[in-house]
């Protein structure tokens, strides 16, 4: 199996470390690099590909709002997952809106953190359950333009509003078929019909489309 290679940035050395350490346990993962600010996070992306990057936000030279935005557009297969110490962190939805897919607190366990590289490696977008509300309504207060749910030409199923709500609580994939008692495989196609149907590029969109339009 071909492991999931991962960039570490942030200032602080010794964060830089315990993480590499937290993450060497486990065999899919491989730290390709660190970098302390977010320009040195750019030469090192395009150096080493990686699959994903986690990505601190406040550093010098650079900050990872900046450098998320830059590595979206250059990069758009690289997967960003800010890590942040403040849920109300303003600078954690402008990363969101740079291109971030994926949202953790650094406090967070550690299976969370293995369990969000690897859903961001699988093109999902992860939002730490404890914050995803929060993440939510501070996005729905930012944002000024507001969707009526008449505007979408083919309207979501019953069965598809049920996933929103969940995708909306943060909840990945693998635990929505839980929840639902579905294939894993098709919750992963119901989530595709409703980015397609909302118009949006990811989960985060998704519900920040739902809760502007009353969906949810």
């Amino acid at each position: 199996m071909t492991p999931i290679r991962i960039l570490l940035v942030d200032d602080q050395p010794l964060f830089r470390e315990g993480l590499r350490t937290l993450l060497s346990v486990h065999p899919d993962f491989e730290v390709v690099g660190e970098a302390a600010n977010g320009l040195e996070a750019i030469r090192l992306v395009r150096l080493h590909l990686p699959s994903v990057v986690l990505m601190d936000l406040q550093m010098p030279v650079l900050d990872g709002v900046a450098a998320t935005r830059r590595l979206h557009e250059e990069q758009p297969d690289c997967r960003v997952i800010v890590l942040t110490t403040f849920d109300d962190d303003e600078m954690v939805f402008d990363g969101l809106r740079a291109g971030a897919v994926g949202y953790l607190l650094k406090d967070a366990p550690s299976e969370k953190l293995a369990e969000a590289i690897r859903v961001a490696a699988r093109g999902e977008t992860f939002l730490q359950p404890s914050v995803a509300a929060k993440v939510v309504a501070e996005f729905a207060r930012l944002t000024k333009k507001v969707v009526p749910p008449t505007s979408l030409v083919d309207p979501l199923s019953e069965r598809e509003l049920e996933i929103l709500r969940l995708i909306a609580q943060g909840a990945s994939n693998r635990e929505i078929a839980g929840t639902l008692f579905l294939a894993e495989g098709t919750v992963k196609n119901h989530v595709t019909n409703i980015l397609g149907k909302l118009e949006v590029r990811d989960r985060t969109q998704a519900a920040l489309k739902a809760k502007e339009s009353s969906l949810i």
